[in-house]
């Protein structure tokens, strides 16, 4: 017979990262083949990650979830059965109307994020259902929550430089960011600014790969970062480096902060931060003295417990020396408010019929599943998520999930280990069968995904899971009968210029932006004062700090757990998504923690040696590494790891907290002291 023969199709990578790289799909009939960055994707550049490289293998991997399936074993065993669809949707829609009918409609809890950040499966059918149900709202705030806050109170949106322009500056401070693990299409950005004259700076208390081929990296005390900012605000105003223009024409409150820098000065940064007083005047000298400069900000900083006044503080810095003022100069931490996506059109709120259902966090499904009360949680619908391997406190969220009073349904394209808690299983496509589209929160393009092949199996995409639902729980507004190519369109109602039409036609298209886009170079913030605000008016009516500060994380060196544990991404793995994968998972090495030698020698830990890691919430088996990449006093490993495949059955997440933020209710993994020894059993050298 001959071969069916190879064909190539567009698509966008749907993942929680910030490059949305346009992809190339080579299928033979029904099987990908081989998944490749697009050449013709003007950030893609025909470039794209080790992970998603292997995007067959999640596919068409033994672990692909083809069929709907019931719980026959207990909670956590991953025992099933396979039944049919029509069954599965009858039997959930028969218990979400016995929950609202013994309990009523807010003891049904959806969960999900960004599993996908196509619009079309993520936010859109699936949130009208909920709305309808009139279920509890989910605050979604476990990656960005204090950053959104912070840079809304601060500069009324998340708009930045276009990240193509990063060649501009003469300075780029990389704060938070190991671009080559977890934004690569930022990586030669900043090689191309290094080539055309200009300094790269890296802030962050690991000393990774990105920091590695940095001109300058400062390592900075976790959690501490806003009195860095503080500290170089102060030596920018004493030694006259302050765009006094810029900050009388666009700027509240300066004159007010005043006060509080003359508390911040560099040896006072010196002692809170463990940088040198010296590093702290010549990095402010040098921001204050070179112009364009850019501070591409990462999340990294924001997951800790005073991390909406950090990031207030450091969205601060370019207004007071008019960074603002040059194409590609500023700060770029998202540009998710660059895409006029009409959100409302995709969700309805309005089905919600004026109802306010009670909202609960995210970051705390332990103690809304053990805790919660008038009413329980009493049914769950997880899509998007793997909640078991990625919520704080793990261990609480587990308990919660194996309640057996708890209904609970996942939607997946691969058995989780949040799979293995559910009631039923519902199989989910993945990228490469079906239509979405795209934005970006880094980039400026919108990106259409035309399926590459049919769904396998019973898959279907989520819209049409949530159609089903919706259907079978006698919901007959027409919103729900939608395709999804309606739904592309309803997304695009605001963008002029870009139709579902176009991008078939054209592939990805640029926002219309100047190519010397400069959002702010003359003010127009999106703040209710059309300045940065310093000062705000609405948190000083909340009868909070109105000012951004330096405030301790709320979990401090010293008492049982003197080891501060960071758990930044990896960048073989996007949270949990690929963690099943055997050849990633082979050239991560298995769970880690880097260990300074200097914390490691008093304990008796030696490197390759099986270590316990743990405090009050939950504990953790890691191999460690000795080495000085970890400051001392703090410890490392890259998550996310599954439980399930993970030494002991458990990730670092049974040590996380649910404590929310100070602004936006954001998770905070970061604030996270632990304590460490070798593991019972293990001898000198021994790997889990």
């Amino acid at each position: 017979m001959t071969a069916e023969p190879l064909r190539t199709h567009r698509g966008v990578c749907p993942h929680d990262c910030w490059d949305t790289c346009g992809l190339r799909v080579t299928t033979r009939g029904d099987t990908v083949i081989k998944v490749e960055g697009d050449p013709d994707h003007p950030v893609t550049r025909g470039f794209i990650c080790n992970k998603v490289r292997q995007y067959p293998a999640r596919i068409h991997g033994a672990d692909r979830v083809l069929h709907p399936r019931r719980r026959v074993g207990n909670k956590g065993e991953g025992r099933f059965t396979r039944i049919g669809w029509d069954e599965a949707i009858a039997e959930i829609a028969s218990r979400l109307q016995a929950v609202i009918a013994a309990h009523g409609p807010e003891a049904i809890l959806p969960y999900s994020y960004a599993g996908t950040m196509g619009l079309v499966n993520s936010g859109s059918m699936d949130l009208r259902f909920f709305h309808r149900l009139g279920a509890s709202r989910l605050l979604r705030t476990i990656c960005t929550g204090a950053a959104v806050e912070a840079f809304r109170l601060t500069l009324g949106t998340r708009i930045g430089p276009d990240p193509m322009q990063t060649a501009r500056n003469q300075l780029v401070i990389v704060w938070g960011l190991n671009a080559l693990a977890t934004n690569i299409h930022q990586a030669p950005l900043l090689e191309e600014a290094r080539r055309a004259g200009a300094r790269v700076v890296c802030i962050d208390p690991f000393r990774h790969e990105s920091a590695d081929r940095a001109d300058w990296f400062l390592r900075i005390a976790p959690g501490t970062d806003a009195a860095l900012a503080l500290g170089m605000m102060r030596v920018l105003r004493d030694e006259g480096m302050v765009d006094e223009d810029y900050v009388a024409r666009h700027v509240q409150g300066w004159d007010r902060l005043q006060p509080r820098l003359d508390q911040w000065p560099a040896d006072r940064v010196a002692a809170v931060t463990g940088m040198q007083a010296a590093d702290v005047s010549a990095l402010a000298r040098l921001y204050g003295s070179t112009q364009p400069s850019l501070i591409r900000l990462g999340y990294g900083p924001q997951r800790h417990s005073n991390s909406g006044t950090t990031y207030r503080a450091i969205a601060t810095l370019p207004a007071i020396v008019g960074a603002w003022r040059h194409p590609g100069g500023g700060l770029l931490l998202s540009n998710s408010g660059a895409f006029p996506v009409d959100h409302a059109a995709l969700a309805r709120p309005d089905l919600l019929g004026g109802r306010r259902p009670r909202a609960i966090n995210m970051i705390q499904l332990g103690d809304a599943l053990l805790e919660v009360q008038d009413p329980p949680v009493k049914a769950m619908v997880v899509w998007n998520s793997n909640p078991a391997a990625v919520a704080p406190d793990g261990g609480a969220v587990a308990r919660g999930l194996a309640r057996e009073d708890l209904f609970t349904v996942v939607i997946d394209q691969v058995m989780t280990d949040t799979c293995d808690y559910a009631d039923i299983v519902l199989p989910a496509t993945t990228q490469a069968e079906h239509l979405d589209l795209h934005t970006s929160y880094w980039h400026l393009y919108v990106g259409l995904n035309e399926p590459a092949i049919p769904p396998l199996g019973e898959s279907l995409p989520n819209a049409e899971i949530f159609r089903r639902l919706a259907a079978a729980m006698g919901f007959d507004e027409p919103c729900f009968r939608d395709s999804d190519e309606d739904l592309v369109r309803q997304a695009l109602g605001k963008m002029p210029g870009i139709t579902l039409e176009r991008l078939r036609a054209e592939g990805p298209v640029r926002l219309d932006v100047p190519t010397d886009h400069a959002p702010f170079a003359e003010g127009g913030f999106r703040t209710p004062s059309g300045k940065v605000e310093i000062w705000s008016d609405e948190l000083a009516a909340r009868g909070l700090d109105p000012l951004p500060d330096y405030v301790p994380p709320a979990e401090g060196p010293g008492g049982s757990y003197p080891l501060a544990c960071l758990s930044p991404k990896s960048g073989r793995f996007l949270n949990s998504t690929f963690g099943n994968l055997e050849v990633l998972r082979r050239r991560e090495g298995g769970p880690a923690l880097l260990v300074h030698p200097d914390d490691a020698a008093p304990r008796g830990i030696v490197d390759n040696m099986a270590v316990r890691v743990w405090n009050d919430r939950g504990e953790c088996l890691l191999q460690a590494k000795v080495s000085d990449r970890a400051p001392r006093g703090t410890v490392i490993t890259r998550s996310t790891h599954w439980n399930r495949l993970s030494p002991g059955g458990a990730n670092i997440n049974r040590t996380t907290s649910q404590r929310p933020s100070d602004l936006g209710g954001g998770a905070t993994f970061y604030t996270n002291m632990v304590e460490i020894a070798p593991a019972a059993g293990s001898g000198e050298g021994e790997a889990l």
